[in-house]
């Protein structure tokens, strides 16, 4: 398992990196795209949908209302609506984090196909947005490095804390194995990382840099934290077996689709962000 999880991490962090660096931004859409639409077959299944057919309906629908964001990136009205769809997506992830700390009670609340199927879209499609817009900048490449870097780094050192001196749960009856210590590890990696940027590539204020990542580290948690909860109250372990060692997309990028509204939020708000960078 362990051979399998490091081949396949490292053929994602291959192709990633490809991608990223020498495609165009209508190769990197059409990468994000087609991750989205796996991420979106596997929750139909999560969202408790049975059949072939009805799973390749959502996805397809999913799939066509992400194929338009490309375009809408170019339209002048876009920077208009950006802001208000990043900051209802914030919002969603505040009822997220009232839901899981509501479980099991609270799957009254979302736990019907129709609301999960509607979970569905509130997590993938922002963070769909949120990419492309970032990839979209100036110096878009950085910034999308820096977000993924950002969440690698909350969930590795969240996993070496918490096995290491991780006692106190955080949600036990969500994901018994994760502890605050293991966030506040995650957190101190994830800032580290973020002094590394701020040192070669920022070069401004590190506590506004601070201020900034702590909200995506924490809010990545989150991400890990809902899709267990749904997959807890569908009974499975993985959202499904498309990456050898890893279980499903979804399993990779919960943490991430999470964090990017938030980052991307603070991107666009924050004009010290695209000052340094410029």
């Amino acid at each position: 398992m362990l051979k399998q999880r490091v081949i396949t991490g490292l053929a994602l962090a291959i192709g990633f990196a490809l991608v990223l660096a020498l495609g165009s931004f209508e190769v990197f859409a059409f990468a994000v795209g087609t991750v989205m639409a796996l991420a979106a077959w596997e929750w139909s299944d999560l969202a408790g949908l049975s059949s072939r057919w009805s799973r390749l309906v959502f996805t397809l629908v999913t799939a066509l209302i992400g194929a338009l964001v490309p375009f809408a990136i170019d339209l002048p009205e876009f920077s208009r609506f950006l802001q208000p769809i990043l900051i209802a997506a914030c919002v969603w992830w505040g009822v997220a984090l009232l839901w899981v700390q509501g479980f099991p009670a609270s799957s009254i609340i979302w736990g019907s196909v129709p609301v999960r199927l509607l979970m569905g879209w509130f997590i993938l499609l922002p963070a769909w947005v949120s990419c492309l817009y970032l990839r979209a900048l100036p110096d878009g490449i950085w910034l999308v490095l820096m977000v993924v870097n950002l969440v690698a780094a909350a969930d590795v050192g969240a996993y070496f804390t918490g096995r290491a001196i991780g006692r106190t749960k955080l949600a036990a009856r969500v994901s018994p194995g994760k502890t605050w210590e293991g966030v506040l590890g995650g957190l101190v990696l994830t800032l580290a990382v973020a002094s590394v940027y701020n040192y070669f590539v920022f070069q401004s204020d590190w506590l506004q840099l601070c201020a900034f990542v702590a909200p995506v580290a924490l809010v990545s948690v989150l991400g890990d934290l809902l899709e267990s909860m749904v997959k807890r109250h569908r009974g499975v372990k993985d959202s499904g077996h498309l990456l050898p060692g890893h279980g499903g997309f979804m399993d990779r990028i919960d943490g991430l689709v999470a964090a990017l509204p938030v980052f991307a939020l603070g991107v666009f708000s924050t004009q010290w962000v695209l000052q340094a960078l410029n």
